[in-house]
């Protein structure tokens, strides 16, 4: 199954290189154009990026009571990342990977469906203090549109619903189990016509809203641990926002903060709430649109953001089929630490305290 699984990612991954094959050729004649050491400063900030990346995933993972070795962790979260961009679900998709994982390596698949949903929602939070001074160097610049506001509200839509379900399953078990059956009981009636069927399980949702809970407990216990991960989504977005900076340098632009902030700003929240892989030729035409609304010429502004994307979209999207062909050579047998998980007495006093 595993495999049948690998085929299809891989042959809709190739498929989609395929139909991107003209932006990759541009991409390279265009790349030819730049100042190639700027350009070799982006690559590697890049690759601290995925480094950053699995870095972040590791401090959830302990933070939540899992023990996972750095190597295992970069794989997994280069292959999540990648899984993402080709079935974009507001970056919730890449969770899939790490469930896939917990149950090959024996510990809990529900605490790993945690660690994801965590790690996007430290991911929206840095973003959002970014996404604060780019709206507000927009707003200075009369440059502001209710198309950034509709996009800036649902972002914080979800990363609102996300809070609230974390919250309840540190709050109680029962609580997140009783809104997981909700939206169980939605997504059935909303799928029942097309396949006659429940789609959901509530049994499982509760189930699965208990063993949750064990992981939101150990957070719960050492409410310390969510520092560093919050200090990491930040970095994560210094360092986007560094790369943006050094490509405007390799084609010799001349930018503003100001101009830097903005642009990546509305680029990153269009990637979020858009519904095409990663954003692509949405986020393309809201960077060089906004870059070109703030005095950068239209045709730098185009350069830039192909090479800014090409950096940032095409770099990890082939480091992540590597990881996602290179996860099946971790070991199975022989899964990470994790805690013994509590009982639903010890959960339920532990809850209440």
């Amino acid at each position: 199954m595993r495999k049948f699984i690998f085929a299809i990612v891989l042959l809709l991954s190739i498929l989609f290189i395929i139909g991107q094959f003209a932006e990759l050729q541009a991409l390279v004649d265009t790349v030819k154009r730049g100042e190639w050491h700027y350009l070799v400063l982006a690559l590697i900030i890049e690759a601290a990026w995925l480094m950053n990346l699995a870095a972040s995933y590791l401090a959830i993972f302990h933070s939540i009571g899992i023990e996972e070795k750095v190597e295992n962790m970069l794989l997994t979260a280069t292959a999540a990342n990648f899984v993402s961009i080709v079935a974009p679900s507001a970056g919730m998709s890449g969770a899939a990977v790490f469930i896939t994982e917990a149950r090959r390596r024996n510990y809990s698949p529900a605490r790993a469906a945690i660690a994801g949903a965590l790690y996007v929602l430290f991911d929206y939070l840095g973003f959002i203090c970014v996404l604060a001074v780019g709206l507000f160097v927009l707003i200075r610049r009369e440059n502001l549109t209710m198309v950034e506001v509709t996009a800036s509200v649902i972002l914080i839509s979800i990363a609102s619903v996300l809070a609230l379900l974390l919250y309840l399953g540190m709050r109680s078990a029962q609580a997140l189990g009783r809104a997981l059956s909700f939206f169980a009981r939605l997504a059935n009636r909303l799928v029942y016509p097309f396949i006659h069927r429940e789609y959901l399980s509530e049994a499982r949702a509760m189930k699965f809203a208990h063993d949750a809970a064990d992981g939101l407990l150990e957070l719960r216990r050492k409410p310390h641990n969510m520092l560093v991960p919050a200090g990491l989504a930040l970095v994560n977005k210094t360092l986007l926002v560094s790369i943006l900076f050094f490509v405007f340098l390799a084609f010799q632009v001349p930018i503003s903060a100001g101009t830097i902030v903005a642009g990546f700003s509305l680029g990153y929240l269009f990637l979020i709430v858009s519904p095409t892989p990663a954003g692509l030729g949405i986020v393309e035409g809201a960077l060089t649109i906004t870059l070109s609304t703030m005095y950068i010429p239209l045709e730098a502004a185009a350069v830039v953001t192909l090479v800014y994307r090409g950096i940032t979209f095409w770099v990890p999207l082939f480091f992540g089929m590597i990881a996602f062909r290179m996860l099946g050579s971790i070991p199975a047998a022989v899964g990470p630490s994790e805690p013994m998980n509590v009982t639903d007495g010890q959960r339920d006093v532990e809850l209440r305290q």
